[in-house]
């Protein structure tokens, strides 16, 4: 029973980290004011990036730097989208995904001639997911993003370019700069998220990413849009994922069995949504130039 007890704990930490990372990086997106609705094609981008860059170099930290460039690339785009062009942030990160999804398609078509997925590659081999560096990483980034949300300059202007960006911008506070700042982190957070989910799974497949930034962007709600109430969210979606694994074994229906999770997140969602209050001006486009007029 204890053996069985600690192999559940450590699987609960291993399916965990991908939904810290995500989230963690949501509550620095919408902090700042952007519905960060494209984390699942960054986490994509981050899973092709790092199995892509270990392909070929037989490195990780080749990989994971590569799945770095890939989603700070994609990020990048889409603050260039909602922040400078004001585009809709909901329809712009529906598109992304959309876009990745085919783009990483076309890439596994190019380089492995096939389109479900990659060569099979090493990932990080440790006798324990707490010496996995990506886990240390994603256990460091709820410590440090709560540090410095509320902790610091940078967080009391990122927190109020979300809350109010004219009364921000009248503080002299550089809206757009804040918001692609906040926007940059998440695509970092969740491009090595993707990475420790393809070195989980020694090889990328075909939208191997399954709902993981839409789960993530709920646990960010559930916790409040605080890095710790995103990540204790996250390790309960976990559980739920965890639960998953472990019900397939039984008679229950595997259809019913693989909507578990998601059943769990809309019955939490349902209980949680009224209760949570997002930052005033999240989602709401910021035009200094017709501020101005």
């Amino acid at each position: 029973m204890g053996m069985e007890l600690s192999i559940i704990f450590l699987q609960i930490l291993r399916i965990s980290v991908p939904y810290v990372l995500t989230s963690v990086g949501a509550t620095f997106s919408e902090r700042g004011g952007v519905i960060n609705l494209a984390l699942e094609g960054l986490i994509l981008t981050g899973a092709f990036g790092a199995a892509i860059g270990q392909h070929f170099t037989g490195s990780a930290a080749a990989g994971i730097l590569l799945a770095l460039l890939c989603g700070l690339g994609v990020a990048l785009l889409f603050a260039f989208l909602t922040v400078s062009l004001k585009a809709d942030q909901i329809v712009a990160g529906i598109a992304t995904n959309i876009f990745i999804m085919g783009a990483t398609r076309f890439g596994l078509s190019l380089i492995f001639g096939s389109t479900m997925n990659s060569a099979r590659i090493a990932g990080i081999e440790v006798p324990f997911v707490f010496l996995d560096p990506l886990f240390l990483t994603a256990l460091f980034s709820v410590f440090a993003g709560h540090l410095i949300l509320f902790r610091t300059p940078y967080g009391l202007r990122l927190r109020a370019t979300g809350e109010s960006a004219e009364t921000a911008d009248s503080a002299g506070i550089n809206v757009d700069a804040m918001r692609y700042s906040g926007v940059l982190v998440s695509g970092a957070l969740a491009s090595l998220a993707g990475a420790f989910l393809v070195f989980q799974q020694h090889t990328f497949t075909d939208n191997m990413s399954a709902g993981r930034g839409y789960i993530a962007l709920a646990a960010m709600i559930i916790g409040k849009w605080t890095p710790v109430g995103a990540a204790l969210a996250s390790v309960m979606f976990a559980s739920a994922e965890s639960m998953e694994i472990w019900m397939q074994t039984g008679w229950i229906p595997s259809q019913l069995v693989q909507s578990f999770p998601y059943v769990v997140t809309l019955i939490v969602l349902a209980g949680f949504i009224g209760k949570s209050s997002a930052p005033r001006d999240v989602g709401v486009p910021f035009d200094k130039k017709r501020r101005s007029e």
